[in-house]
């Protein structure tokens, strides 16, 4: 072992061995979170100059020295949250439902806990004080603010994400809900015994196993792929329509429909129609709960299911490009895959997840009031809404106020976020409110949608101040790419004090490249 040095002895030694800067605050994040470990006695800090290099040498050292190099050194490392696995950032009801868009919990609790530290040198909410979030999407401020003893108020324009975000904050009768997930999947099953779709399933898959060994052995076929043995696509592309007698054969052995008559809604399009008539099917039985807690919650599992059950390929799940009705070559498994013809086992998997997520965060819950309402952020009356929901709630609000914000409003341009739901809004015939979005996919990027955008953002937080403390603090997350935020602050009427520079490591989307947002901190000006 080298003989142990001071952090900032550390920081010297390891900036002028990897020819790059490695600040102080650098290596206290390693100890912090365990990649390094700490030593010396008597309250002095030491560490193993060979276990910081080696850090750096890895894969996750390296892509912190990298992203610096192309985003910037005042990249907050702090808060990539590089230390969590998949599972903590999605942790129990934070996975209850797909949604783009939204930001990790941990990054809530780093601003709305009482921790500080070289970046954070203020607590700047505590317990009991009231978080909004005025674009609140699938709740994740809200879920937060009840683990950490808060108060919270979301509000968005999407009626579907109000219902995700209720759901979350709802207390749950277990035992009803237990027997209703029991009922429906017990007649759902026999439903499904009534139908050939699932036998016809489960044959396809045999022969599509036996099809696969024999063309695309794992890992040989990868192996010839990659030394030019194997020209893929043409290759892949024949092997797909050799398969396709099979497949004929099966269908026509088990009388099965695959295309539905009408493709003139999503649903008619996105879903083969075994797949529709199961789906149908458990929104009606979803539909006889007279709870309406259980019914929302099954509500969102069917959607769950809906969103994994669409006649897609496997590498177009998350960004739709055309319906797929046969077996097909998988970009993702370098296989042939095909389509689903049943709902049953994603059925299964999410009641079951679902359940035990909410029972999870039950056992986290603080005594708190969470309450998601929809409408319009640049106009609503927030507290009247929070009166026709809960009297208590606005009780307290009235007499407490709202301490701040923690919120991400949307990227201009980047995603139409009633869209990305179409299957959910479609099924439960749900109204939309695509027009009111700030900043949505399909109005651009260019200079009027800006425009519009900077207004929106910055009419919501002039409506929403009338409801907070006078020294209040507002947190906005956004990927400020055209500079926009110091002008809505301005028209906001407050000030930006602090800015946040985070590397965004935790994306589901196939573009991996260095990536980075800003936490504004705002007050009054």
């Amino acid at each position: 072992m080298q003989e142990l040095l001071s952090i900032r002895e550390a920081s010297r030694l390891a900036t002028e061995q990897l020819k790059r800067e490695i600040s102080p605050s650098n290596i206290s994040y390693l100890i912090q979170y365990g990649l390094v470990k700490k030593y010396g006695k008597d309250g002095s800090v030491l560490v193993n100059p060979d276990e910081v290099l080696n850090y750096y040498k890895s894969f996750k050292g390296r892509r912190e020295i990298e992203w610096k190099k192309k985003l910037g050194s005042d990249l907050n490392w702090h808060l990539s949250f590089d230390h969590l696995r998949e599972k903590d950032t999605t942790k129990h009801v934070h996975r209850l439902h797909p949604y783009k868009g939204k930001f990790i919990p941990q990054l809530v609790e780093y601003f709305l806990d009482d921790h500080t530290d070289e970046f954070k040198k203020h607590v700047y909410f505590k317990k009991g004080d009231v978080v909004l979030d005025p674009f609140a999407g699938s709740g994740t401020t809200l879920v937060q603010a009840n683990e950490l003893g808060m108060h919270a108020i979301g509000v968005d324009i999407s009626v579907f994400n109000t219902m995700i975000t209720n759901i979350k904050i709802s207390k749950v009768d277990f035992n009803k809900l237990k027997n209703e997930i029991g009922r429906i999947t017990g007649r759902f099953e026999k439903f499904i015994s009534q139908r050939n779709n699932l036998y016809f399933e489960n044959e396809l898959l045999e022969e599509l196993n036996i099809f696969n060994k024999k063309y695309f052995p794992s890992p040989e076929y990868k192996i010839q792929v990659r030394k030019g043995l194997i020209n893929e696509k043409k290759y892949a592309g024949e092997k797909a329509e050799m398969f396709q007698p099979k497949f004929h054969e099966l269908i026509k052995k088990y009388e099965l429909q695959i295309k539905q008559d009408n493709d003139g809604t999503f649903l008619s399009k996105w879903y083969l129609k075994p797949v529709r008539d199961e789906l149908e099917f458990l929104k009606e039985r979803i539909y006889e709960i007279e709870d309406e807690t259980i019914r929302k919650i099954l509500m969102i599992v069917l959607s769950r299911t809906m969103r994994s059950t669409r006649a897609t390929t496997h590498a177009d799940l998350a960004t739709l490009k055309a319906p797929v009705y046969k077996p097909y070559f998988c970009r993702k498994h370098r296989k042939i895959c095909k389509p689903l013809f049943t709902s049953y086992n994603w059925w299964k998997r999410y009641t079951r997840d679902t359940y035990e997520r909410l029972l999870t965060f039950d056992k986290l819950r603080s005594n708190t009031f969470q309450l998601a309402v929809q409408g319009d952020s640049r106009y609503i009356d927030i507290f009247e809404e929070v009166k026709k929901y809960n009297p208590d709630f606005y009780h307290l609000l009235k007499e407490k106020k709202i301490k701040g914000i923690f919120t991400s409003p949307p990227y201009v341009g980047l995603i139409d976020y009633h869209e990305q739901h179409a299957y959910a809004y479609e099924m439960f015939n749900l109204p939309r409110a695509d027009e009111l979005e700030i900043g949505p996919l399909y109005r651009g990027q260019g200079r009027e949608a800006r425009a519009s955008y900077v207004e929106g953002v910055s009419q919501v937080l002039r409506n929403v101040k009338r409801f907070m403390q006078d020294n209040y603090d507002v947190f906005l997350v956004a990927n400020d790419k055209y500079g926009l935020y110091p002008e809505i602050a301005e028209k906001a009427g407050m000030k930006i004090i602090q800015q946040f520079k985070r590397p965004v490591l935790n994306r589901t989307e196939k573009d991996k490249s260095a990536y980075a947002e800003i936490i504004f901190h705002l007050k009054e000006k």
